[in-house]
């Protein structure tokens, strides 16, 4: 861990250093601080940039102190809110002698026969239908931004520390949590997996291209990484 020190203020921050030409700051809700840099990056230029940040650092740490809340298990009730591509929603849980999930006035209401279960299950089977659904549509589009001889399929898979991931110009995964975010979101990481296809690392090369394809991609990263 390193320390950064503005007048009165002690912050401890985690420093990654990666391919990169940018660097970033991430304050996670568990008000753990995140730098990452380029590669050999001089501490003077490091501190010249948290100082320049320091406002916002505060904003963010004071945010999180505010309204942080313990992680609790989803207990798929009436209430619960729940985000779809980037809006958030509540939950509205109604009996029913049919079982179906449908959207009504800023609201995801799920019909259930029985109980709470069935609501899980329900809601996890539409989030999932509409990924499959959504990401196919977002990946034929951002396709178009490439003139690659060959194509990799889209597949979805369950990933702990991922938005996305490549496999040898053969298959491109997504992470199904995804679908909680805007399609902004969604077609950034299709881009930058895509690029993969030309350059496998994070080489400056890579981030050239990623520019290219997809100018506003700094800002929907840096939002990601705070979901």
């Amino acid at each position: 861990m390193k320390e950064f020190i503005f007048g009165t203020f002690v912050y401890q921050y985690q420093l990654i250093e990666q391919e990169r030409k940018t660097l970033s700051l991430t304050v996670t809700p568990e008000l753990s601080i995140i730098l990452k840099c380029p590669q050999s990056t001089d501490m003077e230029r490091i501190e010249k940039f948290l100082r320049k940040k320091w406002f916002w650092l505060e904003k963010q740490l004071n945010f999180f102190k505010k309204y942080q809340k313990q992680f609790h298990e989803r207990k798929y009730v009436s209430g619960e809110s729940y985000y779809y591509l980037g809006r958030q929603y509540k939950l509205s849980v109604r009996n029913s002698s049919e079982s179906s999930v449908n959207f009504s006035k800023g609201q995801i209401i799920v019909c259930v026969k029985k109980n709470q279960q069935d609501a899980k299950e329900l809601l996890k089977k539409w989030f999932l239908m509409r990924a499959e659904e959504i990401f196919q549509d977002r990946f034929r589009e951002m396709l178009k931004k490439f003139d690659y001889p060959t194509t990799p399929k889209l597949k979805i898979r369950d990933m702990k520390k991922r938005w996305g991931s490549f496999l040898n110009r053969e298959k491109i995964f997504l992470n199904p949590k995804l679908i909680h975010a805007s399609k902004e979101c969604i077609d950034y990481v299709i881009v930058h997996e895509l690029c993969h296809f030309k350059y496998k690392n994070h080489s400056e090369k890579f981030w050239k291209f990623l520019e290219e394809k997809y100018p506003k991609w700094k800002r929907i990263k840096d939002h990601l990484e705070v979901m």
